[in-house]
């Protein structure tokens, strides 16, 4: 079994702390993992991109081939056909809905979500929405990993065991918002 996963966004939506979730639980489920990040320009903004592989045996590198992705993760939608060329052909999308208009010449938003709506597998999600009912908009990147997990070979209780892990330093309050996200997200 092997799960490869393109992960992007832009700087600032918790691109890092997706793939950190997502490692972490793979590993406590007992997966070898594999992860390269590139950074770039994030903290003004700019694209932000993480190969993050899973497998039950040995995984020969970390970046993810071209035309292999078994999921695009995309905090933000136009990031998400920025790494297109990435996924499988049986390979699902998942992006957020709301977009982060950071160029002048941003494409209309219709435009961008017509395109992943062509997709053979996509889910688009109203990461804003679910956030808010979870009690904070900084929690919209766990929502996607909620609405991410039924593609997943992770269980439910290996990723909220990771959120208290990764959210740990901050409290009972945040480990508890970022748990509603998740389950908020995988409905």
């Amino acid at each position: 079994m092997t799960c490869d996963i393109i992960l992007s966004g832009v700087g600032g939506q918790g691109v890092l702390s997706v793939a950190a979730v997502i490692a972490q639980a793979a590993m406590s489920d007992g997966l070898k993992v594999r992860q390269s990040e590139v950074h770039g320009m994030s903290q003004r903004g700019g694209a932000v991109l993480s190969h993050l592989r899973l497998s039950d045996t040995v995984i020969p590198g970390d970046l993810v081939p071209r035309g292999a992705a078994d999921m695009i993760l995309s905090m933000e939608p136009l990031e998400a056909l920025r790494y297109i060329d990435y996924l499988g052909p049986d390979g699902v999308c998942v992006t957020a809905a709301e977009p982060v208009v950071n160029i002048p010449d941003y494409p209309g938003i219709e435009v961008i979500l017509d395109a992943v709506r062509k997709l053979p597998k996509h889910d688009i999600v109203d990461t804003k929405e679910r956030a808010k009912e979870a009690g904070s908009l900084k929690t919209a990147n766990i929502v996607l990993v909620g609405a991410a997990s039924k593609y997943l070979p992770l269980g439910a209780e290996s990723v909220e065991k990771a959120l208290g892990v990764l959210f740990a330093s901050k409290g009972s309050d945040v480990i508890d918002m970022n748990l509603k996200a998740f389950r908020g997200g995988a409905l």
